[in-house]
């Protein structure tokens, strides 16, 4: 698959980026620019793969066995009291009827050591949420002042190290593994805003869309292989093995991210004089990397900035849908449409497939579009989101009827999946169109109230289905999703924008000044507005 990612690159460049310099550069191969890219995505990629493989993990981790009587003699003790002998009749961890499987050979049901009931295993899940809200500004700050390079980094390690040590903690108690999830998410929460101030140093203005699709692809990508990666070492080593085999791996990242990557084209060593000419000539019109880094942030002119609450919102509503399909997406399959461990990490997996590649397919449309005048930033941005908002709702709404189709089901999940990639052209890369100077702050703060759906997420299906894994509860949950994704349609067409606001150049403008740089009346005025 990381091959398939990097031939994907090179051709999509050859086709989709600028090439007017490519035949001066023949002599270094790959253009540093797009090394970057591919690294970038695969950290991320390892960041999410982490994250996700426990969804998987869970599922053969817990003893439905045993949940499913202490279910039953929950409500044979409830009915003793009330002279009723309801629960005799009812099933109380399937919704729908046991696939055909043309044999009269019963499925094993797939148990594991622990009986963690449904409201502990979405604190389990959404333990790594609370870790990650935490450490999204200070990571922000950090990688815009300091360097945004060690930042991911060691994003990722501690991503690495912790997951090695899961199986060990799981053996204590569950209470170590929300530890260990926790200091996970606190590595994992500065990795976004680190990549964004990056991506202003490495990611052209004519190839913005595309460059920032693929980097951000990377959380697909990590879930593409993640799952189905996942079902297979449980099935065939252990659950313990999904995560000594992929944390041990990932550290081979840790090794070429070193090597290969630096904090911008000016700091590589090894970058063709020719495409370093192409980055300065490019970004001298403002298409972002100013190389302003250590900025006062204008609080006061952010915090009223409608384009700024926009992205914020779309970023927290659309966090809402994608970690119901991230996190939980496992559970649906083997509660409700009932596939064992290895049909669910491979079908679970073909949705974000499809994400990856429509992503690909779609920040190249939309560059080729813009770069023949025929769209302008705003309308990409507003386009994408509204690809990546409503017709996810579509689904889930879809999803909601479908009941114990399977076939329908997991063709609308697929479905919704893939347009949710529109938020890699839309809101996520628009915190560099309106301040490029501030994008890690700005992705901090807006991915800081977007993480807040990450623990919520799992412990509101948790609590919905808890004892009662049925089509009516998951109901409630989607229709309640497709309702969170419309707020986003609705308040990002309304509040944004992808053009560069005033208070972006507040503090530049004034340095400049001091440094003799002659200010226009207009300039003067529009610093002192943007830094009230």
């Amino acid at each position: 698959m990381v091959s398939v990612f990097f031939l994907t690159t090179l051709l999509y460049g050859q086709k989709g980026m600028d090439t007017s310099h490519v035949g001066s550069v023949k002599r270094a191969c790959i253009p540093a620019r797009y090394i970057f890219t591919a690294l970038v995505s695969i950290g991320l990629a390892i960041i999410y793969g982490l994250k996700v493989n426990l969804s998987v993990a869970i599922v053969v981790m817990i003893n439905s066995t045993e949940l499913a009587l202490m279910a039953l003699a929950a409500d044979d003790h409830h009915n003793s009291h009330h002279g009723t002998n309801e629960s005799a009749s009812l099933n109380p961890e399937f919704a729908c009827p046991a696939p055909d499987t043309g044999s009269n050979v019963t499925v094993a049901v797939q148990d594991g050591p622990f009986a963690w009931p449904e409201p502990t295993q979405g604190l389990v899940l959404g333990a790594y949420f609370w870790g990650y809200i935490l450490t999204q500004i200070p990571g922000g700050r950090v990688a815009e002042m300091f360097s945004a390079k060690w930042v991911i980094w060691g994003s990722v390690l501690v991503n690495v190290v912790f997951t090695i040590l899961t199986p060990l903690a799981a053996n204590l108690s569950y209470i170590a593994v929300l530890v260990v999830r926790f200091i996970e998410g606190l590595g994992a929460g500065v990795s976004l805003p680190a990549i964004h101030v990056m991506l202003t140093k490495w990611a052209l203005p004519q190839e913005r869309n595309m460059i920032s699709s693929l980097a951000y692809a990377g959380m697909a990508l990590g879930t593409v292989i993640s799952l189905p990666f996942s079902g297979i070492l449980a099935a065939a080593f252990g659950w313990e093995a999904v995560f000594y085999v992929q944390g041990g791996l990932a550290m081979v990242w840790c090794l070429l991210w070193l090597i290969f990557v630096y904090d911008s084209p000016q700091d590589h060593p090894r970058i063709h004089p020719v495409e370093l000419e192409l980055f300065e000539t490019s970004m001298q019109g403002g298409g972002g990397g100013h190389g302003h880094s250590n900025l006062p942030v204008p609080w006061k002119a952010l915090l009223k900035s409608g384009p700024f609450w926009a992205i914020l919102v779309a970023h927290t509503c659309n966090n809402f849908g994608w970690y119901m399909l991230l996190v939980e997406l496992p559970t649906y399959m083997k509660h409700i449409l009932r596939f064992n461990i290895s049909e669910n990490a491979g079908l679970s997996a073909v949705p974000y497939l499809s994400l990856w590649l429509f992503s690909v397919v779609w920040s190249n449309r939309l560059d080729w579009a813009k770069s023949k005048g025929w769209i302008t930033t705003t309308t990409v941005r507003k386009l994408s989101t509204a690809v990546g908002s409503l017709l996810p709702a579509l689904c889930f709404v879809g999803v909601s009827f479908a009941g114990c189709d399977r076939q329908a089901a997991v063709a609308l999940m697929t479905l919704g999946t893939m347009f949710i990639a529109g938020m890699y052209c839309g809101f996520l890369s628009n915190h560099i169109d309106i301040a490029s100077n501030y994008a890690g702050t700005l992705m901090a703060l807006t991915n800081t109230a977007a993480t807040i759906p990450g623990f919520i997420v799992p412990v509101f299906v948790g609590e919905m289905t808890h004892g009662n894994q049925s089509l009516g509860q998951w109901q409630i949950i989607f229709f309640t999703t497709s309702a969170v994704l419309l707020v986003e349609l609705i308040v990002y067409t309304l509040l944004a924008s992808g053009e560069e606001q005033p208070w972006n150049r507040a503090y530049t403008t004034a340095a400049e000044g001091k440094n003799g740089t002659h200010m226009s009346p207009e300039e003067e005025k529009l610093n002192q507005t943007s830094r009230a």
